[in-house]
């Protein structure tokens, strides 16, 4: 590893008390970024995202693809926690922890709406951002945009009464326009452009490939980094403001990435999954649709809501968790695979 990767966490660090500042230094500056989306994606952060998974991208190869169906236990690890697990760990923490514990330190009239904002997030699976942590904990990319596939399909029809169901009302407004617009800005735009680029570079050889991800590596970190920057700044003024509100709300999330992480992690080794399938499979069942679950938030309950508050603590959350997350995957490679050789036949 560089020395940039080997410090990333205090870069990370240093990176959000930086937006922290900025949002509370110049909050025009920042609001008048964060404002420049559509259907509520934002699109500096976009580009940013695009940074950083298309070098993810670039190593698809469709002509493999094929081979993900040997990793079909991974496949029906992450959608069964994704779909059968998760949204109901996460409504059983907030009810736990932010209707029963916090009780006392919180707005009495806004406990419901924080209960209703983490139920929306733990509902919402990860597209985007996944690419990146697959890429960093050396996941199969065929693998991960399969499984993004599938979680986007599925998302369209099982999102709304998943929610509908565990927050007990009859329908949900779902902001179509936000759902097709992330795939669409997230997913089929930049696997178009990589791949068209993958295209050219193979035609001057395997090498041309592999040279141009090696250069490409810096910047993806970098644009992680920036694109922390942006997220923190976007909440500094809330950050410092509702300090203990925040800190509250985090826990839950935290603890549910920590669950449900360790949980496919645990359950592809119990399976002989492949370390590079599990890994990116742990990934993709730990982090959440941000986007998608800010703007129903802001659709059901508005957008000063205690609902939408929650949301955002889990955008703040994530980044730092997900990094955690994906460092103790790297680490306990060696571990995982052992265990999967003791218990080969």
């Amino acid at each position: 590893m560089s020395v940039f990767e080997r410090y990333l966490s205090v870069w990370v660090v240093l990176c959000i008390v930086a937006g922290v500042l900025l949002g509370q230094s110049a909050p025009g500056l920042a609001q008048a970024v964060g404002q420049v989306e559509i259907a509520n994606v934002n699109l500096p952060v976009a580009v940013l995202i695009w940074v950083m998974i298309v070098p993810m991208l670039m190593k698809i190869d469709f002509s493999s693809i094929a081979g993900v169906w040997q990793q079909r236990a991974g496949i029906g690890i992450t959608l069964s926690i994704n779909w059968a697990i998760k949204p109901f760990t996460m409504a059983a923490l907030a009810w736990l922890f932010i209707g029963y514990w916090f009780r006392p330190w919180l707005p009495e009239d806004q406990i419901d709406s924080y209960i209703a904002g983490l139920i929306i997030l733990g509902a919402a699976p990860c597209t985007a951002m996944v690419f990146v942590w697959s890429s960093l904990c050396k996941g199969d990319a065929n693998f991960t945009i399969t499984q993004v596939a599938l979680n986007d399909l599925i998302m369209v029809f099982a999102f709304a009464p998943i929610v509908a169901l565990l927050l007990g009302v009859s329908s949900i407004p779902v902001p179509w326009a936000t759902l097709t617009l992330s795939v669409f800005v997230y997913i089929v735009v930049p696997l178009l452009f990589a791949q068209w680029w993958r295209g050219r570079l193979l035609r001057k050889g395997s090498e041309a490939l592999t040279k141009a991800l090696e250069r490409l590596r810096p910047a993806t970190m970098v644009a992680l980094l920036c694109t922390l920057v942006l997220l923190f700044s976007f909440q500094g003024q809330a950050i410092i403001a509702q300090p203990l509100i925040i800190l509250l709300l985090a826990v839950p999330i935290l603890l549910q990435g920590v669950f449900i992480a360790a949980l496919g992690y645990w359950l592809n080794r119990r399976c002989h999954v492949r370390h590079d399938v599990a890994g990116p499979s742990a990934m993709i069942g730990a982090s959440n649709f941000f986007e998608l679950a800010v703007a129903v938030a802001i659709v059901l309950y508005g957008f000063d809501s205690g609902a939408a508050l929650a949301c955002v603590v889990g955008v703040l959350v994530e980044v730092p968790l997900m990094l955690w997350l994906v460092n103790i995957v790297n680490r306990s490679r060696r571990w995982y695979e052992h265990g999967q050789k003791e218990a080969a036949p």
